[in-house]
């Protein structure tokens, strides 16, 4: 993409002002997005992003910029621009450096790559999870099916001395259905999807993924409406791992603790969860949506253990928040793009299994709520307070799961929710989403067995 002696000028040219750390981040990607509403194609798109960034840091200061040109003249005028926000420092010793270039690992691999997928072949998936669903019931009045995917070609060279491509290819496939009953419109959806090529959806049973978004949706059409108060909350596993994701685990990422706007800050080593709780965070999943390489600072991924059995062990940093918290980095800068610069984020966050089975989560639960299917919300990182919206859930009675419920929201604060968690399943599944912060919008994977929380407040609009 860039050749390393050009590399090498760059660099010298963002240190020539007495910056101590340069990178060069250089991209080529091509993604598509294919759609299909009943049985029409009503999208078929396809966006190339060409570009290189460069980031130059002194002590915990940063400038960065990027251009579509990767000719060396252009990149020498943006290198300069940049030194030139740092005064030149007479005391500063020249930054001496060999570029070396490494193998990145092989995590995640493509073997069938979305170029080599020919569109029709792509619009094949859509068509069989419309058309298990085209006759399946009058209460159906909308299905519209998503195929997402990429292919990122990466280099990431610093004044360290890394110079490491990469390949990401993310395969996504969704399927969301509408149904209907007079006024009351009920959404559902499932998908699926990995840091791999399309042979995750030559596995996958697209049909079974379509008649189960179907009857989810048909469920809430025909359920009662949430009656609120707080009450023992029983939160599936995949998808309900955005509760640990949002409320828990955004502060933990040093974007939000380096500044000291977090409600995790200064407790390493402290108590902050039950004690059956461990929470991970792990980039090196084969093939999962949220795992890499490498990250984005050109780092190999970790399997970093945030909370172990209640104990905060360890924080999200990047490698500039690592200056300013004299924390290791733990292979977590990220970012959606060369227009963007990198910071802390996260990749595959989920609690560790624990020793109960769904059966008895629910056989011990003398009356609650099981969260089925979470959908979006929103959390404060500084306090952790959320407020969740539960897609698809049911009430618990004597120990038994019975009628569907909709409209029900989840209240609290993350802190609170983890110190309440006193059941935890052994059936780890994962969920997958897109993650937005400072640095764009990345791949991530939600995940946790079923879990069971004490006294969360419960908002609903039905009435007693």
């Amino acid at each position: 993409m860039i050749k390393k002696d050009v590399c090498k000028k760059i660099l010298d040219i963002c240190l020539s002002t007495g910056g101590d750390f340069a990178e060069i981040f250089a991209e080529d990607t091509t993604k598509g997005t294919y759609e299909l509403t009943k049985s029409k194609v009503t999208k078929a798109n396809t966006v190339k992003l060409h570009g290189v960034s460069i980031r130059i840091l002194r002590g915990f200061e940063e400038v960065s910029g990027y251009t579509n040109d990767f000719s060396f003249e252009s990149m020498k005028d943006l290198a300069e621009k940049l030194s030139s926000a740092f005064p030149k420092d007479k005391n500063s010793k020249k930054i001496k450096f060999k570029l070396v270039e490494e193998k990145a690992p092989e995590i995640t691999k493509a073997i069938k790559l979305p170029s080599k997928v020919k569109t029709k072949d792509k619009v094949g998936y859509l068509k069989r999870g419309y058309a298990v669903l085209k006759n399946y019931s009058k209460e159906i009045s909308q299905v519209i099916c998503t195929l997402s995917d990429e292919e990122q070609n990466v280099l990431i060279v610093n004044s360290l001395g890394k110079y490491i491509k990469d390949l990401r290819t993310h395969t996504r496939l969704t399927i969301t259905t509408v149904a209907g009953k007079g006024n009351n419109m009920q959404t559902a959806r499932e998908d699926v999807g990995g840091n791999e090529g399309y042979e995750i959806l030559d596995r996958t049973n697209i049909e079974k993924m379509a008649t189960e978004a179907a009857d989810a949706a048909i469920k809430m059409v025909h359920a009662d409406e949430m009656v609120g108060g707080k009450m023992t909350v029983v939160v599936h596993n995949a998808f309900g791992g955005v509760l640990l994701h949002e409320a828990c685990v955004h502060a933990l990422e040093a974007t939000s603790v380096a500044k000291g706007s977090s409600v995790f800050c200064n407790k390493l080593g402290k108590k902050i969860a039950s004690d059956i709780v461990t929470a991970i965070d792990d980039g090196t999943r084969t093939n999962q949506w949220g795992s890499l390489n490498i990250d984005d600072e050109g780092n190999k991924t970790q399997r970093n253990v945030l909370i172990e059995n209640g104990i905060l062990k360890s924080y999200l940093v990047d490698y500039r928040n690592s200056r300013i918290m004299n924390h290791p980095i733990t292979g977590s800068g990220r970012r959606q793009s060369y227009r963007y610069s990198p910071t802390s984020r996260m990749s595959n966050t989920f609690f560790a299994p624990g020793n109960s089975t769904f059966e008895e989560i629910i056989a011990n639960t003398e009356y609650g709520l099981f969260a089925k299917k979470m959908g979006g919300g929103s959390v404060n990182p500084s306090t952790g307070e959320f407020n969740f919206a539960v897609n698809e859930g049911y009430m618990i009675e004597n120990g038994k799961i019975t009628k569907p419920v909709r409209g029900a929201t989840l209240v609290g604060s993350g802190a609170e929710i983890l110190m309440n968690i006193d059941m935890i399943g052994n059936n780890l599944d994962f969920g997958h989403g897109m993650c937005g912060s400072i640095s764009g919008s990345i791949p991530t994977d939600v995940g946790q067995p079923t879990i069971r929380v004490q006294n969360i407040t419960v908002g609903g609009r039905g009435k007693k």
